[in-house]
């Protein structure tokens, strides 16, 4: 049996241990803290040149001088905060403070004007009570996602906010609408910008009470923009329906949705975020992975949007529909969803744009650092233990 002496001589000095548990906190500090802001700090906002160049798409036909000031914007999407149904504890712990802390980060650093959330903030939406959601789920979104009294931040509605369309119920529409001041066609102006937030599980044209609704404030906003650009008759019918129209800036539209306009796959999309090679040809369901084609034809004729930023299907993808139209599709902000989050940062003025994507960091490589970092420790521990033991020995000869 070992005596007391040789129990103290196989541990670690107090010295020892104190060395070992601040090198185990800085590894954790870093890990969980340090490395977010190295990662966004090696993201800039995008140059926007505002004569006219490749760095901006032009007003589709239309020379606009404008007084107002470019805006910074940041977008990001598919959050999926769990609920009480799905995911272990320990899994909503970790993927809501990696979030956070990206998030408080970028927004710290950054300084943006406007934040925008491209749908799915929730995961358990389309199932929780009416108790979860307003005490849980928007509490911990408040908290996660807070910002100061000058930064915009809006969210467009997702799938598993409400409910894929055949899920969706007037309850579950209503309370997310109030919760985040919301309709089927929401129209939000910043500096001369105009950013349309269109719910998209609404562009089913089956007539239903959502999709009837929304139809008819496409319509409205279609005339509206109409009106703004000078595209309505002068004759006594087209002067009174621009009367009664909604006054918006003399700026084409930036169309924000949750599910991508109309494509048959991701085949042509590449890029670090772009969907694994086993995914990219799978054929998406219209109305399920993507709006339907005459659903993507009405919006994209009758608003005439600059640019696109939709979500949905977890990965990044670039494409230019046949008008000319650019559509980004965001990866999701969540590591529970990919290896590399990314969020898109947009300096944005009514006469042209200008987009880069910023990434966080690798969930793989925080994984590797904590293991190296915990096998560096240990074998420096087997080390001063061994290096106690033989120092022990030697008296004891």
């Amino acid at each position: 049996m070992l005596s007391r002496q040789q129990v103290r001589y196989m541990m670690l000095t107090r010295r020892q241990l104190a060395v070992l548990c601040v090198s185990l906190g800085s590894v954790f500090l870093f890990s969980e803290y340090v490395l977010y802001y190295i990662a966004i700090w090696q993201c800039f906002w995008p140059h926007l040149e505002l004569e006219r160049s490749a760095s901006i798409e032009p007003q589709k036909g239309r020379d606009i001088s404008s007084p107002h000031q470019p805006i910074r914007v940041l977008f990001l999407a598919d959050t999926h905060l769990l609920g009480s149904r799905q995911g272990h504890w320990f899994d909503r712990l970790r993927r809501e403070w990696q979030m956070e802390r990206s998030f408080q980060t970028a927004v710290s650093v950054h300084q943006p004007h406007a934040v925008f959330l491209l749908g799915d903030l929730l995961d358990e939406g389309k199932w929780c009570s009416d108790k979860e959601f307003w005490e849980e789920y928007l509490v911990r979104s408040r908290r996660m996602f807070r910002h100061n009294a000058d930064v915009q931040f809006h969210v467009v509605v997702g799938n598993h906010d409400i409910g894929f369309h055949y899920d969706v119920t007037r309850q579950k529409l209503n309370r997310f609408e109030k919760a985040f001041n919301l309709s089927a066609v929401t129209t939000v102006t910043i500096q001369g910008n105009i950013f349309l937030l269109v719910n998209s599980v609404a562009l089913d044209e089956d007539g239903c009470f959502m999709c009837a609704a929304a139809e008819e404030q496409l319509k409205d906003v279609s005339l509206s923009l109409n009106c703004t650009q000078g595209l309505v008759g002068e004759e006594n019918a087209g002067k009174m329906q621009c009367k009664n129209a909604q006054k918006l800036p003399n700026s084409s539209p930036i169309l924000l949705m949750h599910y991508p306009l109309y494509r048959e796959s991701d085949a042509n999309c590449t890029g670090p975020d772009s969907a694994p090679y086993n995914e990219k040809y799978t054929t998406f369901k219209a109305r399920y992975d993507v709006v339907s084609q005459s659903a993507s034809q009405k919006l994209l004729w009758w608003l005439q949007p600059r640019l696109v930023l939709t979500a949905h299907i977890h990965h990044g993808c670039v494409v230019h529909h046949p008008d000319g139209t650019l559509e980004h599709t965001l990866p999701s902000f969540s590591w529970r969803n990919r290896n590399n989050p990314s969020f898109l940062m947009a300096v944005i003025h009514p006469t042209g744009y200008s987009l880069t994507k910023c990434f966080l960091p690798k969930e793989s490589s925080v994984i590797t650092l904590y293991v190296i970092s915990i096998l560096l420790l240990l074998v420096w521990t087997c080390a001063k233990v061994r290096q106690r033991r033989r120092f022990f020995l030697s008296k004891q000869v």
